[in-house]
């Protein structure tokens, strides 16, 4: 009996220790040698221990190698549900978007709302290095202007990186941008008018809804599988009722869902919007950060008849602040380039010049390995947290890339209410009803494990979790 309750509580402070963080997804955990002598117990124990880990789904035994943390482990919180499809609306959520954007970002407060990663995992040095370079010995052109369609030998870097997606252009087709959004907004503006309708995922980023109401679109939801991406059944009838001019998605880790069009899919996605005549404009900018970057090519390398705009950014993978994005306009380059011309003329010449620099030397590769391994711990050690100190009946998704993690809170909990008790307590959180347009979401929440997991997110979470419960019993109450 003695036995069998030390084996449990050695079992039940390794798992803690895993929950905690100290031992990361795809680590070896301590040698049964290692874990007898540090605790003076039998090696039998250890193992009993250890197979209890097993059976727990935290650990996994590797053949002459040891017992190593589960990339997935413990994980048994169900994912979401699917969204319903609701009749095309105009976009009445800019104004409540724009307050929980400024709301979120108060100084001190610590960051699980913006999709934005930390500092720590940006070659912040390396970046400074080359645009050190570029004004040293460069500057009569970095301090000139540049115009559409951007810097050649950046354009040259973003095609070759480019056959990574799966998609083979020449340099000439590239149009650098002011980041991805502002790709999305010139392709919007040259595929549509005033008025029109477009389809966008269900629930879909939020700054494609604030486009959407700047440009007067009408909009409609599609809804979106948090595995599998956009609902091609649903965008179906969609299409079969609706004149719908274009369709904004994100066929790799979609935000805020982080689903990704399985390739068979992709294919029938294209043969449904070219029976309908629907224009599609590909948001890829999460695309290089899938854990295992094989998995699934862009939609763009399945399309053979110029149907997709690409659009991308190295916001979430270089630097959100050196504003560097591209889109890939087709038969509509003309037009992207007239227009950028006469707005932005193209984006900064020092900061175009600095990252193609930068991507020339090769260190861009070994960089995304070490941040892909770095979220790829973080989302497992963030959704362990969220599933011990939520309450039950929490759901969220299981992205398979990225640093964004959707989560959905039982009953009729306001995820609002939650963000406003949350900055209370100094942690901004990204509610659910700024990603639609729809009330379908304001039980749902996003958070981003792009900041480091240690003490201070973990009571972050722990926090939350707190608050989120507090908000149940509340609601049980009235």
């Amino acid at each position: 009996m003695t036995s069998l309750l030390l084996y449990q509580r050695i079992a039940q402070q390794l798992a803690e220790d895993i929950r905690r963080g100290v031992y990361q997804p795809g680590e070896r955990v301590p040698s049964v040698r290692k874990m007898s002598s540090q605790l003076s117990v039998s090696h039998a124990t250890v193992l009993q221990a250890y197979a209890n880990l097993e059976d727990m789904g935290l650990i996994r035994a590797r053949p002459q190698s040891g017992f190593y943390v589960h990339q997935t482990a413990g994980l048994t919180a169900p994912t979401p549900d699917i969204a319903r499809v609701e009749r095309p609306s105009m976009v009445t959520r800019s104004s409540i978007i724009s307050q929980v954007l400024t709301e979120s970002r108060q100084e001190g407060v610590f960051p699980l709302g913006a999709a934005v990663p930390h500092v720590d995992y940006l070659p912040v040095r390396s970046l400074h290095q080359q645009l050190a370079k570029v004004t040293r010995f460069q500057s009569p052109r970095a301090f000139s202007y540049m115009f559409s369609p951007g810097y050649e030998p950046l354009r040259r870097q973003v095609a070759i990186r480019m056959r990574d997606a799966g998609v083979v252009v020449d340099p000439s087709e590239v149009v650098i941008t002011h980041g991805c959004v502002d790709a999305i907004h010139m392709a919007l503006r040259v595929m549509t008018q005033p008025g029109d309708l477009i389809a966008a995922e269900s629930p879909t980023y939020y700054g494609l809804l604030q486009l959407a109401e700047v440009l007067g679109l009408k909009v409609i939801e599609i809804p979106s599988d948090p595995t599998t991406g956009l609902s091609l059944e649903a965008l179906q009838l969609a299409a079969n009722q609706w004149p719908i001019k274009a369709l904004v998605l994100t066929a790799r880790l979609s935000n805020p869902l982080g689903g990704s069009i399985p390739e068979e899919r992709q294919k029938q996605l294209l043969r449904l919007t070219a029976d309908h005549g629907i224009r599609v404009i590909e948001d890829d900018i999460y695309g290089e950060l899938l854990f295992e970057p094989g998995r699934s090519k862009a939609l763009k390398a399945y399309d053979r008849d110029d149907q997709v705009v690409y659009c991308s950014s190295f916001s979430k993978t270089l630097s959100p602040g050196v504003r560097i994005g591209w889109i890939i306009a087709g038969r509509y380059q003309e037009e992207v380039e007239r227009l950028q011309t006469f707005s932005t003329h193209s984006a900064c010449s020092v900061t175009q010049m600095g990252v193609a620099a930068y991507l020339e030397n090769g260190g861009y590769d070994r960089h995304l390995r070490h941040i892909r391994q770095e979220y790829r711990k973080n989302m497992t050690a963030y959704q362990l947290a969220v599933q011990q100190h939520f309450p039950e009946g929490t759901q969220m998704t299981r992205p398979h890339g990225g640093f964004i993690l959707w989560v959905s809170l039982p009953g009729k909990v306001s995820a609002q209410e939650l963000h406003v008790r949350a900055l209370q307590q100094g942690i901004s959180i990204a509610p659910g009803l700024i990603f639609s347009n729809t009330e379908q979401f304001n039980n749902c929440l996003r958070l981003t494990c792009g900041v480091p997991w240690n003490r201070e997110s973990e009571r972050a979470i722990i926090t939350l979790g707190t608050l989120a419960r507090q908000l149940c019993q509340e609601n049980s109450a009235a």
